[in-house]
């Protein structure tokens, strides 16, 4: 009989909190993962979260019932996987070949889950206390079909987080104001974001008559006139597009004039729509 750690289903069920996964079911294959491309910001959310990203191959599953499937959500099944390990792509330690963890996972129109056993899968998940050979996915949707590209996106992701020039998180607005100058349609916008460590980061938007408007973000006390937004699907185009605000907050214009402070919403809104939306596909 297929032995399911009871240690893992007390410490792991309660916090995976499990709702549908970002990817679906391929319509041409039934049962078997799809993934469309993997979104920046999904991944970052999961890279940011994971203290170790594992590439495995699912070598068994065995169905969880009854009261150790407690808080499965409507149209979801939940799993005990083994997984033979590929590689450890991020982590602090070492790791057996082989670890166990819960997944919850969905069923289609008949009833029927995706085909798992053999599937290669990008893990990225927590130790569990006293338990080298078990692990805990950090989110819903934290195991994924492993392909070329989502491979690379979330090796990307986590050599950008740990690097010298790493941008911070942003946490808040901090304050802003709009400098007209000497001819109509003219001026410059700062904004100052708050952030998790205390590092400056401003946004600056320059608009010139006859000439489209352009703007920067700077990650030190100094703005660098050849300073450029930044591009997508980067970490700091995502710690912008991902935590900034629909609206600039009123108190962040508290002593702004009106004119200025309406001038000052406009090209923070300008920046968000540069920016474009933050791309996630899960809503926990």
């Amino acid at each position: 009989m297929f032995y399911v750690p009871k240690a893992l289903l007390a410490a792991a069920a309660a916090p995976l909190l499990l709702v549908s996964p970002a990817f679906g079911q391929n319509a041409e294959q039934p049962g078997r993962y799809a993934l469309s491309g993997p979104r920046y910001a999904d991944f970052a959310d999961l890279v940011l979260a994971a203290p170790m990203i594992v590439d495995a191959v699912i070598a068994s599953v065995v169905r969880i019932k009854g009261e150790e499937a407690a808080g499965v959500a409507p149209g979801m099944m939940r799993f005990y996987v083994n997984a033979e390990v590929q590689t450890l792509i991020r982590g602090s330690s070492g790791i057996p070949k082989k670890v166990g963890y819960l997944v919850d996972v969905p069923v289609d129109s008949l009833g029927k889950t995706p085909k798992l056993k053999h599937l290669r899968v990008l893990l990225f998940a927590r130790p569990v206390a006293n338990r080298p050979d078990q692990i805990q996915l950090v989110a819903p949707d934290a195991q994924r079909p492993w392909s070329p590209a989502a491979d690379a996106l979330a090796r990307r992701i986590a050599r950008d987080a740990v690097a010298a020039d790493a941008p911070p998180v942003i946490t808040g607005v901090g304050n802003a104001f709009h400098v007209p100058g000497s001819l109509p349609g003219e001026g410059e916008t700062q904004i100052f974001l708050a952030t998790a460590d205390g590092s400056p980061v401003s946004l600056s938007i320059l608009s010139r008559p006859g000439e489209q408007k352009r703007w920067a973000v700077a990650l030190s006390e100094i703005v660098d006139n050849a300073a450029a937004p930044p591009r997508p699907d980067t970490l700091l185009w995502y710690r912008l597009a991902c935590a900034l605000p629909p609206e600039l907050p009123q108190s962040s214009l508290d002593t702004a004039d009106p004119a200025s402070a309406s001038q000052a919403r406009a090209d923070y809104r300008f920046v968000l729509r540069s920016l474009g939306p933050c791309d996630r596909s899960h809503s926990y």
